[in-house]
């Protein structure tokens, strides 16, 4: 999910035509109103209200309107000298300049949860590259929904990458705790996974380095201060080879994916699991892959708790594999976003939790090799009618 919904100042400034008539509203009854009947101070609304719906400058200016407007009334109704108008001008341009100063540290603060939002974009772009919509004979879409929503993002982590040899490298992983201060654990995982990906052959050898990275850097950039319990990560690495329909899968403590094959949905539950990384529990000997069958057609969903701990307003968890068995879609992006407008319509609002999916499909070969057929006169690329990335 692209950080892309910044805090911006309220577009009203065709409303404060209401404060502007207000001053008018209130300026004529008080002078048509009795001298023993004072409606002055009722001004005041004029400025407060003007700094919900525009700015500083644009509040101080209806306070000036207002405060000239008190004048007239003090003008026609005895005179400007008299005690109560002096009191009646004094107070309302003393609360008019608090009003101003209220609307202009509020702005401050909101363009500093600009500059704050706009960081956290960068980061993220950084951190999460958005995987590539094709890579090799694979399509792949994703969604990020951050728990912390003015940071747009948190804990969890995926990243899609060629090996070194014809196959690709998958890794969707979830760290303990979300925010802000779970970004420097990601980061040693994502790093380790990416150096990784190309330089060893094997699975295998693959997880136990990042185990390895994990279990030497995880302390250093762990958030020990404000969250002394133990920290780790859980993890799903995959290696889809090009060629051939035989997947392998590592998973360490992280939820099972999900298998769409025929409108079927299967749970790719492991027979071989591995404790999550930076346990620094077992031995990298001890790691195993689990296959499985990724055929033509078929969809991967990988998924971080995020969403299946997601409740709704009774508080059922949000039935992932069963909704999905519901679903139909030509391609991942629109797969992707069936299953975002019904976790949101299931929970009623965004996650509580980070909360990351990848959705993956392979092609068939044919698709393949017309998406690489040259452009010219007498060929285009075809289109499948997909919609833009899903980045909700």
């Amino acid at each position: 999910m692209s950080v892309d919904r910044l805090v911006e100042q309220p577009s009203g400034r065709g409303l404060v035509a209401i404060p502007l008539a207000l001053i008018v509203v209130i300026t004529v009854v008080d002078i048509r109103s009795p001298t023993d009947v004072h409606l002055g101070p009722l001004l005041v609304i004029a400025p407060t209200l003007t700094a919900s719906l525009a700015g500083p400058g644009l509040t101080a200016l209806v306070g000036l309107l207002a405060v000239a407007a008190q004048v007239v009334v003090a003008i026609l109704h005895g005179g400007i000298g008299t005690t109560n108008h002096i009191a009646q001008l004094i107070a309302l341009v003393v609360l008019s300049a608090l009003v101003v100063f209220v609307c202009r540290v509020r702005e401050r603060r909101a363009q500093e949860l600009v500059r704050a939002r706009s960081v956290a974009e960068t980061a993220q772009r950084v951190l999460l590259r958005p995987p590539p919509r094709r890579i090799g004979p694979l399509r792949v879409a994703w969604l990020y929904l951050a728990a912390d929503d003015d940071t747009q993002i948190g804990g969890d982590l995926f990243a899609v990458t060629r090996a070194a040899d014809a196959s690709t490298r998958v890794i969707i992983g979830d760290v303990r705790g979300k925010g802000l201060a779970a970004i420097g654990e990601a980061s040693v995982v994502l790093g380790a996974f990416r150096e990784g990906a190309h330089r060893y052959d094997t699975l295998t050898e693959l997880t136990a380095a990042l185990e390895v990275s994990v279990c030497r850097d995880l302390d250093e950039v762990a958030d020990t201060e404000h969250d002394p319990g133990e920290h780790f990560v859980t993890a799903l690495v995959l290696d889809i080879p090009d060629d051939g329909t035989q997947v392998e899968m590592i998973n360490c403590g992280h939820p099972p994916p999900l298998l769409l094959r025929d409108h079927q949905v299967s749970v790719l539950h492991a027979r071989h699991p591995v404790p999550p990384l930076g346990m620094c529990e077992l031995p990298a000997s001890s790691h195993h892959t689990d296959p499985f069958a990724f055929a033509a057609g078929d969809f991967l969903l990988l998924y971080t708790d995020g969403v299946i701990e997601a409740r709704s307003p009774e508080g059922v968890f949000y039935p992932l594999a069963e909704r999905v068995a519901g679903f139909t879609a030509p391609n991942p992006d629109v797969l992707l976003r069936q299953i975002h407008d019904d976790l949101v319509r299931h929970i009623g609002d965004q996650p509580g939790d980070d909360a990351a999916f990848l959705v993956i499909e392979r092609v068939a070969a044919h698709h393949l090799r017309l998406a690489h057929r040259p452009l010219d006169g007498h060929h285009r690329l075809p289109t499948d009618g997909s919609p833009p990335p899903a980045q909700l």
